[in-house]
Order: C-alpha cells, then structure tokens, then sequence
C-alpha cells in the first residue's frame, strides 16, 4: 500500500507568500524610520532572496514505512516531485566486503540530505564517508491507483568518483513523463574494488553494493507508488559498465526487466582489472611496501584510514592517458567459501559463450567521446603521450614488433603527420574515444546481437546543442558533436540557473526522455511514430544492423560507419586478452 500524496501548489504560490511577506517587513522597517532615504536593499534583490529562502522552506510528505524504519520526503521546490533524499539502504560493517543489512533508526528519519557521498577523490582533496549507502527516490507530485513503472540510475565515474546527488541528477525532466526516479551511491574506487581473492577481500563490493540498492528497491518501491516487476535500470560510463554486469552476475537476477547502456561497457579496458594482486601491490609499494602476499596488503590497507589510503596514487605509465588510471575496477572473483561471487568469469567470456540474462536494451555512445578524456591531459602528460605507451590493458601482442607496427598504424589512422599537442589534443581526443569508448560499445552491442533474441536498441547521440556542459567543462566548446557525459544534461537537470538553455532546447530534451521512458514503460522507445518521433525506433537486425542517430533531427545509419572502428575490430579480434 502505498502513501497517497497531496498535490501541492506551484512555486510561483510559494514564493508569492514569500516575497509578500518579506515586502511587508521591509515597508513597516520603512515607515518606522526609513523614510526619505535610500534604501538599503532594491526590492529585486529582496524577490531574489525570496526565491532563495524558498529553497529552505521544506514541506513535507506524509510518513512512508520502508526498510530501516519510518521517513518523510518533501515536495522539491517548484512543486515538480516529490523526493526523498539520503535514504539508508545498506550498510558498510567491514570495508572491502559486500554490504550489510541496513540500520534500523528511531523515530521518523527526514529524508533531506543530498550532499552524501563516498569516499573519493575531489581535485586535490578527500571527501565522502565510508559509511554511504544512501538512495534517493523521486515520484510525479500527483497520486496514481496505478502503479508506475521504476528508472534506477547508476551514476558514473570511471568506478573512481560519483554520486547519486540531485546536483547533476535532477529528476524533472524524466519524472514529468510518469516515472519514478531513482538514484544511489555505492562504494567507488579501492574502497569497492580491492580484489584479493581472500575472504577479507573478495572483489567487487561497490557492484555488491549496487545489488543492495536494487534489492532495495524491489522490496519498497512500492510504498512510493512505484511497479517493483518494472524496473529499468540505466547507467553512463561506469554506470553502464555496471548494467551490462548486472546482466552477467547471477546475484542480480529478477531485480529487473530492462536495461540502457550509455557509453560503457565491462569490454571497456578501463572497466575490468585482469590482475587485481598485482594492481593492489603497485598501491602498497606506493605506500612503502614490497609485497605480493595478498593477507599482508589486506593488513596494510586496513591499518590506514580511508583518507590515507584514497590520497596514495600509483603513478600513470609514462605514455598512457587518462582512462589508464581507471585501476580499482570490476574483477573476476575467486571462489570462496562462504562468499557469495558476483562476477566469477571475464566479461568477454561471459559475453560470447551467452552465458547472462537476456532481456531488452538500449546501448549506445556520443560522437566525441574523446573531448572528455582529452580535456583532463594536462600540458605535461600530452609532451609524452604516445600510441605505443597509451595501447589498451586488454591488448596483448606476442611480441614488441607487432605492438610497435600497431602503434605506428593507428597513428596514420588518427594523426595524420601531425605530432600530439596541445594544439592537436581535438585530433587525439578520438583515439582516446574510441579505445575506451566507441569501439567497446560498438562489439558490445554486435555481440549482444549475436547472442540474444531479445531486441536491442543502437543508438548514436550527435546532438550538439547550448547544454553539452561535458565538452564545455572539457574545454572543447568550439568543436562539433557531443562528448562523453553530454547526453545527460538532456535527461538530467543540473543544479544550476539554466533556465534560457531549457526553453531553447525543450525539443531535444523531449525526444531524449521520451524514448527513454517508453522503454521503461513499454519496452519500446517509440511504440508509435510522433510529430516528436517522426522515426520508428527498431531493434537491431542482425544481418544489416543499423542505429538510431540522436540530433536535431533523428536518422538511422550502420552500426559499423568508420574506418577506425573497423581497425580497432581487426586488432581486437588477434590480440584481445580473455584471461
């Protein structure tokens, strides 16, 4: 049974009381000694206030029993949703391992902190806790008899950085079309990717804690009015690794019915550790400590605090670029006993012989991917950064010759005669693309094809509009196309003043959360052609796949369209390492 809540008046109301009672006060001040002189403060700046005030102002809902014990949401501020933020859905009583049971707590919890975070790195500081394992949950701000259909997003970050926080991840755009929303963090970088292969350390429990989440989600959607037997989840970068994963790992089974993938995948090199004893020993001799012995490193690693640990770096490979960095990843669990194994075989593996849920999906990526990766190079990096020393992990050549002629070939592929600079960083960025992102997703999605009857759903976002806030946080504002990350300012509002760029880009947003929550409602992006949708959506046909292009006007075109996608496969299909 589900909390049936009133519907609340719009802001414009809300900060109308505001503002008049603030006027009130300032006209009696006025009267009372004020008279004749200039005013302290303009009446704009006290409407300005007003509608900052108005952010403090919470209305709450009424209370909702869930896991943990009894909550209250509010309604957001302009009366679009309802939210619940910071929610407990899992516990952390033993760093490296998977989650535990969430806390009861006494009393009604206030479900209003969005700032929760884990443990990562932020520029040069440490921020976040160990103990993180919050959800948000946001609805429409009217009641349904009808249950509504569950969006689970899995944030991003190369498995380094991220949250679940409505800061990026605001729900109006999606949750206008009738959907639930919801969003959570899960442990990221050493702190959920340590691999010992020891029950001290199993593996993967940043993946773990995302099972927590799900299996949160099934046993209380319901009392926020959401249809726990139609959840879609949904993910970018990182987050879309972990869609993909969720489908290989039998702990995930039945806590979902969909999937959409956005620009990642666990063929991704940057989103698998092929030896993880080795990785976790490289951080120990950073430390100070020469060992292999996994029960020593576990002794080290949990001897030093969190911060400790998240500020100690294993140094880039000279040569390499930024995604290499992406260490602490998804691996290949040992068999433990009395472990429950999340992942127990490579993806590749998993992927070829078939061996995951099969259900619809929707996978795709940008047609710049590289701006953002590029963008992070800094002045000295880029002096040394070489085709040779930035090959792929998941590459293995059986001798230097065949590496170095590689490398030599992809460098007439992507530079020309040009040399690598600041000044040709536009140029690089697309082989920094399309080895951690493009082409992964591209055989990825042939590979799904290959191996499933479900229908999958290819697509290509190109659009290249006033709020791709990814290229231009890249700094790569004066180039064409869309980066890594860009499509998500178009499903997702951002906290910050963009109102002029909403109105001007009220089409794309609507194509884009249209399509992706008629899949989460009905398995089909465009169950019906539109004046928005003037296209029909189709599943991939095997013997001629082709994809859907997302720009100002929608198109489809091949799945294989470029020269280099078509190299990275031939290289990929002799050297790729399994195992």
């Amino acid at each position: 049974m589900y909390v049936h809540s009133r519907r609340i008046p719009p802001r414009a109301k809300i900060d109308e009381r505001l503002s008049a009672s603030v006027y009130n006060r300032y006209q009696r001040s006025k009267n009372a000694g004020f008279a004749g002189r200039r005013p302290l403060v303009s009446w704009k700046w006290i409407v300005l206030w007003s509608l900052w005030a108005a952010e403090l102002v919470h209305q709450f809902t009424p209370k909702v029993r869930v896991t943990g014990g009894w909550l209250r949401g509010t309604i957001s501020p302009l009366g679009t949703h309802i939210q619940y933020l910071g929610v407990p859905y899992a516990s952390v009583p033993n760093r490296f391992q998977a989650p535990g049971p969430v806390k009861s707590w006494e009393g009604t919890l206030l479900a209003i902190d969005e700032n929760i975070r884990c443990v990562q790195r932020f520029s040069m500081a440490i921020i976040g806790r160990e103990d993180c394992l919050t959800i948000n949950i946001y609805t429409p701000p009217t009641t349904s008899m009808e249950l509504r259909p569950v969006m689970v997003f899995i944030h991003g970050g190369g498995f380094r950085d991220g949250s679940g926080s409505p800061f990026i991840y605001g729900p109006q755009y999606l949750v206008k079309r009738d959907v639930i929303l919801v969003t959570f963090n899960y442990r990221v970088e050493l702190l959920g990717y340590l691999c010992l292969g020891i029950k001290e350390a199993p593996g993967n429990a940043g993946l773990k804690d995302q099972v927590a989440a799900l299996k949160w989600v099934k046993e209380n959607i319901k009392a926020f009015g959401g249809d726990p037997d139609n959840v879609t989840i949904f993910g970018e970068s990182a987050g879309s690794a972990s869609v993909l994963y969720h489908l290989m790992s039998p702990m995930s089974k039945g806590l979902f019915r969909r999937g959409i993938m956005q620009s990642g995948t666990p063929l991704s090199s940057w989103s698998f550790q092929f030896e993880p004893l080795q990785t976790a020993s490289l951080l120990a001799k950073s430390m100070g400590y020469d060992t292999m012995d996994p029960y020593e490193i576990y002794r080290i690693f949990i001897n030093n605090t969190a911060d400790e640990l998240m500020s100690t770096r294993v140094p880039r490979n000279e040569g390499d670029v930024i995604s290499s960095e992406n260490i602490f990843v998804p691996c290949k669990e040992n068999i433990i006993s009395g472990e429950e194994s999340f992942l127990t075989d490579t993806p590749y593996n998993i992927l070829i012989n078939g061996m995951y849920k099969k259900m619809p999906l929707i996978i795709g990526h940008n047609n710049a991917e590289g701006y953002w990766f590029a963008g992070k190079e800094n002045d000295t990096v880029i002096k040394k950064i070489s085709f040779y020393g930035s090959t792929p992990r998941d590459l293995l050549f059986p001798s230097d010759e065949e590496k170095v002629e590689n490398a030599k070939k992809m460098r007439q592929l992507y530079m020309g005669n040009d040399e690598i600079s600041k000044k040709t960083m536009p140029k690089f960025s697309f082989y920094e693309g399309d080895a951690a992102v493009v082409y992964p997703t591209v055989v990825t999605t042939h590979l799904l094809t290959q191996t499933s009857d479900e229908p999958i759903y290819s697509y290509k976002f190109s659009y290249d509009g006033s709020m791709n806030f990814g290229k231009l946080l890249s700094g790569f504002v004066n180039e064409p196309g869309a980066t890594h990350a860009d499509e998500l300012f178009y499903m997702f509002n951002v906290k910050i003043p963009v109102v002029i760029q909403e109105l001007i880009e009220s089409d794309i947003i609507k194509k884009v959360t249209t399509m992706w929550t008629n899949f989460a409602k009905y398995g089909d992006p465009t169950p019906q052609t539109t004046s928005l949708l003037p296209i029909k959506w189709r599943p991939i046909d095997k013997e001629d796949p082709q994809r859907l292009v997302i720009d100002k006007e929608l198109k489809t075109a091949p799945l294989w369209d470029d020269e280099r996608i078509l190299y990275w496969n031939d290289i990929y299909a002799k050297y790729r390492r399994t195992v």
